[in-house]
């Protein structure tokens, strides 16, 4: 296994962390769990976080990019695409080729990388269906990406796990803590730590569809919670992430 020591995290609201934690007392995240792994077999890892919420695909490549790679990270973790996903219009062709010059620079760049497909939401939400022929196209793109280019990846969208819902916040998109601490578990094992496994991915006893009753409460929970803020939001022209920089701008000890 490598001995890596600078670790970087770029990606949106996701990677920051939101629903683990909350802003007055600070997000942890996948990321952050995964950094505290890594410390634990390598002590002395250092760790930065540039994710911010709300970000697409071309916000990565203009500001959290160049950031990173000026940090020299030998591990860079990478999860960003579900704001293009769901933005509407004929945007999304150029945002898959915006993903492909991003993975691009970042194989260039010598790190190791880890990156993730999305889960198959349609399977908790319902207004999941309305985007899942996009999730299954960018999913596609960044498994191929994968192999071209040597990434490690995480991939979600079959795992069992991702279809229970409280891997899920009350949006119903994000990951809930216990979501986080899955997703940090997988990255482990797309790693290769000592100790990590394949449980991530499985459920307490058997694996079943959610019921529609359960469905009919996430598509609530997703319009309180999710798509209200967001139309509050876009009727002012603003992104969530307005004003927000990254939480760890700079490299720092995992116990910072």
């Amino acid at each position: 296994m490598p001995a890596y020591s600078r670790y970087v995290a770029i990606g949106d609201s996701q990677t920051e962390g939101l629903w683990d934690g909350d802003d007055s007392v600070g997000l942890v995240g996948f990321a952050d769990r995964l950094a505290t792994m890594l410390d634990t077999h390598h002590p002395g890892v250092t760790y930065a976080n540039l994710a911010v919420r709300g970000r697409r695909i071309k916000d990565l490549l203009d500001e959290q990019l160049p950031a990173a790679l000026a940090l020299q990270p030998d591990l860079i973790s990478v999860c960003i695409g579900m704001n293009d996903v769901t933005r509407p219009g004929p945007y999304f062709g150029h945002a898959l080729s915006e993903l492909d010059d991003l993975y691009r620079h970042l194989a260039a760049s010598g790190a190791t990388v880890l990156t993730t497909t999305f889960p198959d939401i349609a399977k908790i939400l319902p207004i999941g269906r309305v985007i899942a022929s996009r999730v299954e196209q960018i999913n596609d793109d960044i498994r191929k990406a994968t192999v071209r280019h040597g990434f490690r990846l995480v991939d979600l969208y079959n795992a069992p796990s991702m279809t229970q819902p409280d891997t899920w916040s009350a949006d119903r998109v994000h990951g809930s803590a216990k979501g986080h601490q899955r997703f940090a578990a997988a990255a482990a094992e797309a790693l290769g730590l000592p100790g990590s496994n394949h449980d991530w991915a499985l459920v307490d006893g058997p694996s079943r569809r959610p019921s529609l009753r359960s469905q009919a409460v996430s598509q609530v929970l997703w319009t309180q919670n999710m798509l209200m803020p967001w139309l509050w939001y876009h009727v002012r022209g603003k992104s969530t992430g307005d004003g927000r920089g990254p939480k760890r701008p700079q490299l720092e000890g995992v116990a910072a």
